[in-house]
């Protein structure tokens, strides 16, 4: 008889506690260095807390990838539940977490099967797979297979998001201080998007948020052929509560989706995007 399967995420993928219950999905934090402090990003500490702390001592937080050492406790625990675990990490372009998530795997072959999957994405976008990876274990696939699949879909995850300001990429050395200032005088929103597992800016908007918001929404879903199960609206905090529900709305006229899930992004996007950005994030269905 095969073994039931564990669906796991490092915490980058944004999803819900609500979320992680309905869909048995089980998390393993990365760790927040802030001011001297360290503690795991489980969402305790918020986006409110990091927007605070920086804008009274200028310094932005850190996230540190999970250890493999993390990870063997992590794994070992459900391995012993008689769990075959299929686990899915933020883009390895962007963190060596999921090479730690490899590297602990090997180390408990004896155990029971692990299978790591890259989600080449961030945020939601990776939160995405997971859902899928719990609707395939309902269905009775097997481990191995689950993660094939998911490897297969990772590419179809459409992951973007639009930022009010670049003064936090500025401040992450992601980007120039006279872009940012530049960006800022001009009153440009650039818009990045997952590319083979990095970000890249893809688009440059202009004007109110409120404004650039339903452009960006409209233009994402535009001409899209879309996996119609889950979308997100994921956000960085400081977007107000009826232009959430207002672009939901505009979501749900422009693409058939079962569920619009209004999610608030961790430290990991905060840190690096700032307050006001946020992000249309589904699956497209995939070339056949």
């Amino acid at each position: 008889m095969p073994r039931p399967v564990c669906i796991t995420y490092d915490s980058t993928c944004d999803l819900t506690p609500q979320l992680l219950e309905r869909f048995h999905i089980r998390t393993i934090p990365l760790t927040i260095q802030s001011g001297g402090r360290v503690f795991p990003d489980d969402g305790n500490y918020t986006s409110a807390e990091l927007y605070t702390d920086y804008r009274r001592n200028g310094t932005l937080p850190k996230t540190t990838a999970i250890s493999p050492e993390a990870f063997k406790a992590f794994f070992s625990p459900l391995l012993a539940e008689g769990y075959d675990i299929v686990h899915i990490d933020i883009s390895s372009e962007l963190s060596c977490t999921c090479q730690n998530a490899v590297l602990a795997a090997q180390e408990l072959t004896d155990q029971g099967q692990i299978h790591v999957v890259d989600s080449r994405q961030l945020s939601t976008g990776g939160g995405l797979l997971a859902l899928q990876g719990a609707k395939l274990r309902d269905s009775g696939m097997a481990a191995a297979d689950i993660a094939a699949e998911l490897r297969r879909l990772a590419p179809c995850s459409d992951t973007s998001f639009v930022l009010d300001t670049l003064e936090f990429m500025w401040k992450g050395g992601r980007c120039s201080g006279v872009t940012a200032l530049g960006a800022n005088m001009l009153k440009l929103k650039p818009c990045l998007e997952m590319r083979e597992g990095k970000l890249a800016v893809c688009k440059k908007y202009r004007g109110a948020m409120e404004k650039v918001y339903r452009q960006y929404v409209a233009e994402r879903l535009a001409d899209k052929t879309v996996v119609a199960d889950h979308a997100f609206i994921t956000h960085s905090g400081e977007v107000a509560e009826t232009t959430l529900q207002e672009l939901t709305k505009l979501v749900r006229e422009l693409a058939p989706f079962q569920e619009v899930f209004v999610t608030q992004a961790g430290c990991t996007v905060s840190s690096h995007c700032g307050p006001g950005t946020l992000g249309v994030l589904f699956l497209r269905q995939p070339e056949q």
